[in-house]
């Protein structure tokens, strides 16, 4: 990476680091929300970016984050560090039983196996009393904005460099080998199931993580919130219009459309709830490949980049 990027990138990070020191509380609060969406969607890119695997279910990984430091905290009177290491436990577990069976279906059909394991986890939690049930669990108050703030931020550059490590790694070359082509990744070697499991696994650790960051902020949990479909539908939407296989795409793409969203939320509000659905629309029919391609081919190709993404895809 070119000198001058690796100093852009070092202001930026220090510019979001002073956000809760320089920022108002709604700015605070809001950059907690974005960040953590953000660590969402750059998860999804591992397994649904470079592995091309579209998955619904790392919105599970979430909530089982979340449970994890719920029930360390509120029934076990453990530390916030403790249930966020049971949470990626439960994660981690999860991913190999169920990645083994699941990853062995391939596009609509593993989309749709995926789509169906948040109901089912609602309702298998919601019947396990450690978990509170249906009532939920609440838990410690923590009044601390900026170190919630702080552990997102940081969250995201773990992220991140994890998957700037995947773009030099042989394990995320065997990825996009996967996501290009699987019969030709096996055959010239690579371990297709077990990179799949990996970085279904790795994908669910930071979505994990960011559960429950998450679930100690807001002091409360329950499984339809915990297990929230639509939370998995925007980060698809974040990391697919920011980039997905790419870097610094998902993020640009969470942070851009939080803002907007939020933007929406306050001052237009009928429309509010339309925007991610014209957005993915968009992004799809317009520039699938997302905003890191847009800025790379626009200059060359202009406005003809639009119209071939349309012309390609035969509308």
């Amino acid at each position: 990476m070119k000198t001058w990027r690796i100093c852009l990138l070092l202001a930026a990070l220090l510019l979001f680091a002073g956000v809760p020191w320089y920022g108002s509380d709604v700015l605070v609060q809001f950059g907690i929300n974005a960040l953590l969406l953000a660590v969402l969607a750059q998860g999804w890119n591992i397994i649904g970016g470079y592995a091309g695997y579209a998955s619904f279910g790392n919105s599970v990984f979430y909530g089982l984050g979340g449970y994890g430091v719920a029930i360390a905290m509120v029934q076990w009177h453990l530390p916030f560090g403790v249930g966020m290491l049971f949470g990626v436990l439960l994660a981690v577990v999860f991913a190999v039983l169920l990645g083994l069976p699941v990853l062995r279906l391939r596009g609509h059909y593993f989309a749709i196996a995926t789509l169906a394991l948040s109901q089912i986890m609602t309702a298998i939690v919601s019947n396990i009393g450690l978990a509170g049930q249906n009532i939920g669990l609440v838990l410690p108050p923590l009044n601390n904005d900026r170190l919630f703030y702080e552990l997102s931020l940081g969250l995201l550059t773990l992220a991140t460099l994890t998957v700037f490590w995947l773009t030099r790694s042989r394990f995320g070359f065997g990825l996009i080998a996967i996501r290009e082509n699987e019969e030709a990744a096996a055959v010239m070697g690579v371990n297709t199931t077990l990179y799949k499991v990996l970085a279904f696994a790795l994908s669910g650790v930071f979505s994990a993580l960011a559960g429950g960051i998450h679930a100690y902020w807001i002091t409360f949990l329950d499984p339809e919130s915990a297990f929230d479909i639509s939370l998995n539908v925007k980060m698809i939407i974040m990391a697919v219009f920011g980039g997905p296989g790419t870097v610094l795409g998902p993020i640009v793409g969470a942070l851009s459309l939080s803002a907007i969203s939020e933007f929406l939320s306050s001052e237009v509000t009928a429309i509010a709830g339309l925007f991610f659905g014209v957005v993915i629309v968009a992004a799809v029919v317009l520039m699938p490949l997302g905003l890191a391609d847009v800025l790379r081919r626009f200059r060359r190709s202009g406005w003809r980049y639009f119209i071939e993404n349309i012309r390609a895809h035969r509308l």
